[in-house]
């Protein structure tokens, strides 16, 4: 099997989903954790404090790096080959997955994670969505790809 290569889009439907997720639950806690603080409860809203900001830094990376492909670190083209899977990331490094490389797609078949060993032996994860693809047809080739290598 040659390399294969597929180029990765940005995903604006699913930015869309994200923020009406991500936006309104960081609102309630930051609101909830107000009305704690003033109300006595100073406990309760550091911890709604610490939720919201969690939600919203997990937020921002899945928006930037997943959904849209803003941040340096994220894929921009995924590279499959019977001897390892390569990412090219936005800085323009690669990435090669040589070990233990897994593959998991979820039920609804809206979004996979690839996972495995580089060269140096660090552990790398990634997650990827259907809107990331051109069209449908490359979204299934690079599934069958990834299940033929590992």
């Amino acid at each position: 099997m040659e390399r294969v290569r597929f180029s990765l889009v940005p995903d604006h439907k699913g930015m869309v989903w994200d923020l009406l997720l991500y936006v309104p639950t960081v609102i309630a806690l930051v609101a909830m954790a107000a009305k704690f603080w003033y109300g006595g409860e100073a406990n309760l809203a550091y911890l709604l404090s610490f939720l919201a900001s969690f939600f919203l830094i997990a937020g921002a990376n899945r928006i930037l790096k997943t959904r849209l492909m803003l941040l340096p670190s994220a894929p921009i083209a995924i590279e499959v080959g019977k001897q390892n899977t390569r990412l090219i990331l936005r800085n323009g490094a690669h990435i090669d997955l040589v070990k233990e490389l897994r593959f998991y797609s979820d039920y609804a078949g809206r979004s996979f994670g690839l996972a495995g060993l580089d060269g140096s032996g660090k552990r790398l994860q990634f997650v990827f969505h259907k809107g990331q693809f051109s069209d449908e047809r490359n979204y299934k080739s690079v599934l069958d790809a990834l299940r033929a290598v590992s």
